[in-house]
């Protein structure tokens, strides 16, 4: 039907008709209803057509998930028409070759409006961008008024201006010129270019941000505990400018009585204001190499929230009793003003804790809180301990470290180490996030949670016949829990295969994100969990705090109450999907670094671990640079190889010789494609020793006949 006969159809008055028809247009751009020729609106699902955003690999393969249940469908290359990467498009199902669901594009439904990068080149005809993205495969024509005085060689933005037929390049505009590759800063403006992350804060938000930190606070410290006299400290990396949790420990009768001190955002940021909108368009904070996208302008993030040192700060304290086993008696929370004593880097505590020399300037600073320090370690190790005698899963895996220099180049590559002090933090953190959790849950309050939900058993099954592949049992069944999975995990702890077999599992697991059903947190072996610990980074733990403060005689007032569910459930998915394009950001700027650097060890030759099998080659993970790169199969010129995907092996028809998931190799950096980020590697072949040939030794009789 048409728009209008629809309307009749429902005997919709005309005076509701506008409503009316915005309505029947969110239902077409979510999926549930589709636009075809001429206007006409049709049901899904008897047309036998869906809707869904279209994912494009480098090949110009798409996939269109619909349901996150059920297999992606696929859409040959031929088939994917005018759609870009991230498009919503409308599919036709065709039917299942090879037993697979596959579809044709139909039509793009809505653009995904993501930024295009790529190089500008001024072109024999006409002028293009050259896209840095693989999964677009089509150069950008740009109209010559639409330049905007871009240089050849320069790397750009550009954005779609159309796209209707397939036979033809798309047209676009040049919006931002952001210089030449080579240009320091430019890696990493493209970066976040690419993922449309934001950059300055409008000036509208400065001001407000401003006006809020020139608020009289005298009579709001009248009314919070008193902390400014505790011994109450801050443990960060040591060039942290934004302190959000800080600790203090006693010891009593009963145990412990652990103090996690949370900067109070809340009382900064009020709900609806200009300040609270940025902060959860951002989501959260982007960290990337040698700079931060932080999620609060700086005289907030890094000044006034910041539990700096000596200066008196708004907390929102909890203080939890354990007893002598790490069982958690009971806790309590309050809005409190605290004095840190103490900016303790990472590598201090730990000095501290090896009893080596330290720095007289950190010397005295240690002096201060050294019993405490003592009484910390003590309980993380026994909360540690508990933790995962109970199923937590503790996944070690290499943490990228990147050494800059003033101008963003790379001095040096490396794993970061994760020393005990990161523990102690990581214990408290969790315990904290667990008992505010309990407090709202206990009150049968909606809330916030941090879920992990339980993994798919057909993954599990995966993975325990890899593992049997390479010797380890690993039963799966239905009522797997996470104590099985850590008990694994102990089994192959200091193996040379730990690292990958860590990685495996963990690709096995489902993704952790926010929402207002509790289901537990699989990972952690936690039946309740929340975010509440960094509120000057994540939006969710700023939602928290509020939740706490709104629970007046233990229930949230049926005004505020009625509300919740939405901005919960909003928070949840939007601070989700920013959560995984930061990841995602974060991990292309680390590769973007580490190609930079180890184009200047082409012909270098690395030890590595092969972390990755596919049907067009293997990819190696550098021992101590966690760097990784590519042995290509065209590259292998001894023999031809096949891919077995499940043993994830590559194996010589002839040879038999086989390269296989977790396996130790030598390799060289054959080249290094700065635009992609790609490093290409070789296999470094054993050299045989001098005055052998590999052939077998002539014996005594056959020496004296080539004599004769």
């Amino acid at each position: 039907m048409k728009m209008k006969e629809l309307g009749k159809a429902l005997k919709i008055p005309k005076s509701l008709f506008p409503q009316f028809r915005t309505i029947v247009k969110d239902l077409i751009l979510n999926g549930d209803l589709v636009k075809l020729k001429r206007g006409r609106i049709a049901i899904p699902d008897e047309m036998n057509i869906i809707v869904g955003e279209i994912s494009l690999t480098r090949k110009g393969v798409g996939f269109v998930q619909v349901d996150p249940e059920k297999q992606d469908i696929l859409i040959p290359s031929l088939s994917v028409g005018t759609a870009f990467d991230g498009d919503k498009v409308m599919v036709r199902l065709t039917g299942m070759p090879g037993g697979r669901q596959a579809g044709v594009v139909v039509k793009v439904v809505e653009r995904s409006g993501r930024n295009i990068v790529g190089i500008f080149h001024k072109g024999q005809h006409f002028p293009y961008v050259a896209p840095d993205n693989a999964r677009i495969h089509r150069d950008i024509y740009i109209t010559a008024a639409e330049i905007n005085n871009a240089k050849d060689g320069q790397k750009v933005v550009c954005k779609l201006i159309e796209w209707e037929d397939p036979n033809l390049n798309p047209v676009g505009k040049v919006t931002d010129v952001l210089g030449y590759p080579e240009d320091p800063g430019v890696d990493l403006l493209t970066i976040i270019k690419i993922y449309n992350l934001p950059e300055e804060f409008p000036q509208n938000i400065l001001n407000e941000a401003e006006l809020q930190t020139s608020k009289n606070i005298n009579d709001e410290l009248s009314k919070r505990l008193d902390l400014t006299k505790e011994c109450i400290y801050t443990i960060d990396p040591f060039d942290a400018k934004d302190h959000d949790d800080a600790i203090s420990i006693e010891k009593n009768r009963q145990g412990y009585n652990l103090g996690v001190h949370i900067a109070d955002v809340s009382f900064w940021v009020e709900p609806g204001s200009k300040l609270d909108s940025e902060a959860f368009l951002r989501g959260n904070s982007v960290y990337l190499p040698g700079k931060v996208i932080p999620m609060l302008p700086e005289i907030l993030s890094n000044d006034v929230c910041s539990l700096k040192p000596n200066r008196k700060r708004l907390a929102f304290s909890i203080f939890i009793q354990f007893d002598h086993k790490g069982n958690m008696l009971s806790w309590e929370l309050a809005d409190s003003v605290l004095k840190s004593q103490a900016k303790l880097s990472y590598e201090e505590v730990q000095d501290f804790y090896d009893k080596k020399e330290l720095k007289p300037q950190s010397q005295k600073k240690i002096d201060k809180v050294a019993s405490s320090l003592t009484m910390a370690r003590k309980l993380a190790s026994i909360l540690s301990k508990k933790r995962f005698a109970e199923g937590s899963l503790d996944f070690d895996l290499p943490e990228s470290k990147i050494t800059l220099n003033n101008k963003g180049e790379v001095l040096e590559l490396g794993n970061r180490v994760r020393l005990e002090s990161h523990r102690l933090v990581e214990e408290f953190m969790l315990v904290a996030n667990k008992a505010v959790a309990l407090e709202v849950f206990r009150k049968g309050q909606q809330m916030i949670y941090r879920v992990h939900d339980r993994p798919d058993v057909e993954k599990l099954n995966n993975f325990s016949a890899m593992m049997s592949r390479l010797g380890y049992k690993f039963p799966v069944s239905d009522k797997t829990k996470p104590i099985h999975l850590a008990r694994f995990l102990l089994k192959i702890k200091g193996k040379p295969e730990e690292e990958f077999i860590n990685e495996l599992m963990l690709r096995s697991l489902q993704k952790a994100v926010y929402q207002r059903n509790n289901i537990g947190h699989f990972g952690l072996a936690f039946k309740h969990y929340s975010h509440f610990t960094s509120p000057i980074r994540r939006y969710p733990d700023l939602l928290v705090h509020r939740l706490l403060r709104a629970l007046k005689n233990g229930k949230y007032q049926p005004s505020f109450a009625k509300s919740i569910p939405n901005v919960i459930d909003n928070v949840s998915k939007h601070c989700s999907d920013t959560e995984r394009l930061a990841e995602r950001a974060e991990r292309e700027a680390i590769k973007v670094k580490q190609a930079s650097f180890m184009i200047k060890h082409v012909g270098d030759v690395f030890k590595g671990v092969i972390s990755g099998v596919t049907g067009y080659g293997f990819y190696v993970r550098l021992d101590g640079l966690g760097a990784e790169g590519m042995v290509r199969i065209s590259s292998i010129d001894d023999d031809y190889y096949s891919h077995d995907e499940k043993n994830y092996t590559l194996k010589g028809r002839s040879t038999g010789r086989v390269f296989r998931l977790g396996d130790q190799i030598e390799v060289g950096v054959l080249r290094v494609d700065e635009l992609r980020h790609e490093i290409d590697l070789f296999i470094v072949e054993k050299k045989k020793k001098s005055g052998k040939t590999g052939k077998r030794s002539p014996n005594r009789k056959e020496r004296r006949r080539k004599k004769r």
